[in-house]
């Protein structure tokens, strides 16, 4: 019969609350909101996807996992030396090999993995992240729970603050529902609220 810890339960709900506490704080600060993300091993692509229709990059039709995951293991393919160095083994930075001393997995090893980001359920993460960002040419704000509470990735020449007008921000949960890691998107705040509020001000 399995066995628990009080202590460690107790431990990681203090942690899962405080995280979800800062997230939120800067959410409210951003002026958007959490918007839910099916947890089903697509939550980044998932997320960027929705980020990408709510900006008008993509039409809703092609907003969606599959093809943010083309696009991401497509600009890998074609700029391998700008991701090599930051995937140290064929299961990612946390696989089997990931410390071994042979160095940096080979470009077969490397096209093998970007072939699994784009075909299977594999997991993204920093790597992919900065290949959508200079694919699609826009900022990615990732608001966290840790410290810094918002990591920008950029495409290039742009605000290091990730002011931008086209800017897809996401929030990234390191125990999302008891889940584990998770994305999910950040839809803007009070739209329809705001919208209401005009109507009534007009025939109110």
């Amino acid at each position: 019969m399995p066995t628990t810890d009080p202590a460690a339960d107790a431990q990681v709900e203090w942690e899962t609350k405080q995280e979800t506490a800062l997230i939120n704080r800067t959410c409210d600060e951003l002026g958007v909101q959490i918007h839910e993300i099916n947890p089903d091993g697509h939550c980044l692509f998932s997320a960027i996807a929705d980020q990408l229709a709510v900006l008008n990059i993509l039409p809703p039709s092609q907003a969606n996992y599959a093809t943010v995951r083309a696009a991401a293991a497509d600009y890998m393919l074609r700029h391998p030396a700008d991701f090599l160095p930051f995937i140290p083994s064929i299961s990612g930075e946390d696989g089997v090999g990931a410390t071994a001393d042979t160095g940096l997995m080979s470009r077969a090893q490397f096209e093998r993995y970007c072939l699994s980001i784009r075909d299977t359920g594999a997991w993204g993460g920093e790597p992919e992240i900065l290949a959508l960002s200079r694919a699609y040419n826009i900022p990615i704000l990732v608001v966290q729970g840790g410290n810094p509470p918002i990591v920008t990735h950029n495409p290039g020449d742009v605000d290091p603050a990730g002011r931008h007008a086209k800017a897809a921000r996401i929030s990234f949960h390191r125990r999302k529902y008891g889940l584990g890691e998770h994305y999910n998107s950040l839809r803007p705040k009070h739209t329809l609220a705001t919208v209401t509020d005009k109507i009534q001000s007009i025939f109110g």
